[in-house]
């Protein structure tokens, strides 16, 4: 599907940082990680348990969210954005910036 440049523009991607991420017991593909983005913290609901089966290692990692998607109910738990991943080797493997940015920068 080809979308417009003015329909990309619409889309906000900010890196944020992993403060917490638990396994959700209803759904279990589905990590819980709450997301600080300098000016607030939000919920994210992401498919990626079974790549991390440990999930205490994404702690303190940043990475890129799309956070101005409708907020979505999963398994019970409200999720306010998207992290981005793309397929590996080994799975899913997580984007993040090539240095320390402030938590909330936004992508360009």
């Amino acid at each position: 599907m080809v979308i417009t440049f003015d329909d990309f523009k619409k889309v906000e991607i900010r890196i944020g940082r992993i403060v917490s991420a638990e396994k959700i017991p209803e759904g279990d593909k589905l990590l819980k990680l709450s997301v600080d983005f300098g000016t607030e913290t939000r919920q994210i609901m992401s498919g990626i348990a079974e790549f991390f089966p440990d999930p205490s290692v994404l702690v303190g990692r940043q990475a890129p969210f799309v956070i101005n998607l409708e907020t979505r109910v999963l398994r019970g738990h409200e999720s306010q954005g998207m992290i981005l991943a793309t397929d590996g080797e080994q799975g899913i493997v997580l984007l993040h910036p090539a240095a320390e940015v402030p938590n909330g920068s936004l992508v360009k």
